[in-house]
């Protein structure tokens, strides 16, 4: 769908990109609430916490646009497109995505899309899954006794891929807490390079499903094992593994 560059947007016309928290509605933002009370229109992820919509108004247009993994699929320039087609028709364009929108949440693409239309975006900050997730099973990503940082990347390739553009060597020696998302079916290949590269085979390790959920689920073992364990126990995304000793703790 290609989007138009054309005429300004009608008065009172705005997107507003919300990050709803890792899947608890309770963990929405006060702010966020706000959004989805205001929106005429609520462009929703399928992790997004779908529970809160039902505090929108009455006749409020709901679009799914959720991305299934190994299945169906909105392509992320048609969500840019519906995002500037109701804000031109004058609406409140609530874009509802999981966790923080700017944290492997494609929202920057979002916001520069509507913003290069001329259209007026407002940002509502969630939750991070990346640190609320782990959190919520019992483990600190950091600990003043343990570790001095946290570092965030995304797993969705292999070390060995040719998308992939981390320094997996350089995490491997970084003595931070490695938080890794969307890395379920990669997660052997990259505890192998991150061994490969200095990592202790027997360092703690977690891997958390559905944080948040009724449905949460949490595997632990050795680095050298955390692939194995969590596909053992038939975790299947979304799941975040915490690599480091921090994972060694709980406070569940």
């Amino acid at each position: 769908m290609e989007v138009d560059q054309g005429a300004p947007g009608q008065a009172g016309g705005e997107v507003i990109l919300v990050g709803g928290g890792p899947g608890d509605p309770g963990l929405l933002t006060v702010a966020g609430l706000a959004a989805l009370r205001r929106a005429d229109v609520i462009i929703t992820d399928r992790l997004a916490p779908l529970a809160s919509i039902a505090e929108a108004r009455p006749g409020t247009e709901v679009i799914d646009v959720g991305k299934v993994p190994g299945g169906r699929s909105t392509r992320q320039e048609s969500i840019n497109a519906l995002l500037i087609e109701h804000a031109r028709a004058g609406r409140v364009a609530v874009r509802l995505k999981g966790g923080d929108n700017f944290v492997f949440g494609r929202g920057g693409e979002e916001w520069e899309a509507c913003s290069e239309a001329g259209i007026p975006v407002t940002i509502v900050p969630g939750v991070s899954s990346a640190t609320a997730v782990p959190g919520l099973a019992g483990i600190p990503v950091t600990h003043r006794e343990l570790v001095q940082g946290f570092t965030v990347v995304t797993g969705h390739v292999p070390p060995d891929h040719p998308g992939s553009t981390l320094d997996w060597a350089g995490l491997a020696r970084s003595g931070t807490t490695l938080v890794i998302m969307m890395g379920v079916a990669t997660l052997p290949a990259i505890a192998a390079e991150l061994i490969k590269h200095g990592m202790p085979a027997d360092l703690p390790a977690a891997t958390i499903a559905d944080g948040g959920l009724p449905s949460m689920a949490v595997v632990r073992g050795p680095l050298e094992r955390i692939g194995e364990l969590t596909e053992r126990a038939g975790i299947r995304p979304p799941a975040i593994t915490v690599i480091g000793a921090v994972a060694g703790l709980s406070f569940g």
